[in-house]
């Protein structure tokens, strides 16, 4: 278990609009950090993710080793630990909530790692799917301060097919009947449980479901896989949460600010760090094709797929440890340079 803390940041503006007077960042750490603070590796949050959600691939041995790298895990906006709708309070609520952009989380994680931890130069960020993405925002938001990125199963700009997705789950969320006038009257019992069906589809590959590999991990048939693994996965977050999640992932793109004014290619160029990306060969979300176009504009970047029929978790691999093994090699080799 981490050391929980919380990093209150004040008032915020996010880039979409809209200020935040008391805006905090949730955060967990791992591990000692070293006394010339040389060693902080930073682990954002995938969607849904809670910090202890993710925790298990930190620790000695494992694809993050605590007992060498000081982790830290800081949950993005709106995951319900850091500024979220569901704890943002009024006026925030019944259906007035802000947008977070990963422009926002990738801000206030560089405030916390700067001000908290005195921090200037960071190892690595690894992160795996919306992880993913901010490890990518780093990179070409704060180039000279980045060393090493572990891009899995991700995307640096959000297709239109991966949209399509996005919309989906949230049609099937907010079919429930406790949305109403643009949030939830009530816990959307319904539409959680619809929504956990709906992404068991997309997350695991056709051949994942061929082999009934669910049986493998654990579970008794496929309804027992659904329902404990996937909608129970969602039935215990905020319906509200979830939707500003899926806001933050649709709008995700590393050149929508400031500095690239939309243009992805001189975005994906301006990463200096060291990186691997890593998708999934049978993702359907972030597809080997679109990270593979987006790898070769980046200029000290590899490009190391996953061969695995575990879908888009084989960038997750806590019921699997094949691919576990296959994400501990990149990372040590990222850090053994």
């Amino acid at each position: 278990m981490g050391d929980v803390k919380t990093f209150e940041l004040g008032p915020t503006v996010l880039q979409k609009g809209m200020t935040v007077p008391n805006a905090k960042l949730v955060y967990s750490t791992y591990g000692e950090l070293a006394p010339d603070r040389s060693n902080l590796v930073l682990y954002p949050t995938s969607y849904g993710a809670q910090h202890g959600d993710t925790e298990w691939l930190i620790g000695p041995g494992r694809v993050l080793d605590s007992s060498k790298w000081f982790v830290v895990i800081p949950n993005k906006f709106g995951n319900g630990q850091s500024s979220s709708p569901s704890n943002l309070g009024e006026p925030f609520g019944h259906g007035r909530f802000p947008v977070f952009t990963h422009w926002d989380n990738v801000q206030a994680q560089k405030r916390l790692v700067e001000e908290v931890f005195g921090v200037t130069k960071i190892p690595l960020v690894y992160g795996w799917s919306m992880g993913g993405q901010q490890a990518l925002h780093w990179g070409a938001i704060f180039p000279d301060m980045i060393e090493r990125i572990c891009a899995v199963c991700t995307s640096a700009r959000t297709s239109i097919h991966n949209k399509v997705f996005i919309d989906g789950v949230r049609a099937a969320l907010t079919a429930d009947p406790a949305w109403r006038d643009g949030y939830f009257a009530e816990k959307p019992v319904t539409g959680l449980r619809a929504m956990g069906r709906v992404y068991a589809g997309w997350a695991m590959s056709q051949a994942f479901y061929r082999e009934k590999l669910y049986e493998t991990a654990g579970f008794s048939d496929l309804e027992d896989w659904i329902v404990r693994s996937w909608e129970g996965n969602f039935i215990r977050r905020s319906g509200d949460d979830l939707l500003s999640m899926l806001k933050t992932w649709e709008l995700s793109d590393i050149s929508d600010n400031p500095i690239y004014h939309g243009d992805l290619g001189k975005a994906l160029g301006a990463i200096k760090a060291k990186s691997i990306v890593m998708p999934g060969r049978t993702d359907l979300y972030f597809t080997v094709h679109d990270s593979e176009v987006e790898t070769a504009q980046m200029p000290n970047a590899e490009f190391r797929p996953i061969e695995s029929i575990w879908g888009h978790r084989a960038g997750n691999p806590s019921l699997n440890p094949v691919d576990e093994a296959f994400l501990r090699q990149a990372v040590d080799d990222l850090l053994a340079t």
